[in-house]
């Protein structure tokens, strides 16, 4: 008997039922955002380099660029620029 009475006053009573209504979307929308930004900060970050101030990657001019217009600049011989071409594109050691 008690069942049924709760049965019917759930029933009867507008605005009580217990479905997910319309907010279901929010927390997939919640964390496809927050995938969305940890993706874009990492994309960011890789551009701009990974130490800080972008400590990865170069700075400055690329030396084998400089040497090249210095040559065509007619500053240094043929001589010279091969030699420290050479010496540019040899295999260093790690600093650190």
């Amino acid at each position: 008997m008690l069942t049924a009475l709760t049965t019917t006053a759930a029933a009867a009573a507008p605005g009580t039922h217990w479905g997910p209504g319309p907010w279901w979307f929010v927390f997939p929308l919640l964390w496809f955002l927050l995938f969305a930004s940890v993706v874009f900060l990492v994309a960011r970050r890789a551009r701009r380099g990974w130490g800080p101030g972008g400590s990865w990657r170069q700075s400055g001019p690329d030396p084998v660029t400089v040497l090249g217009e210095r040559f065509a600049r007619g500053e240094i011989d043929e001589q010279e620029y091969r030699t420290r071409l050479t010496v540019l594109r040899e295999p260093r050691p790690p600093q650190g």
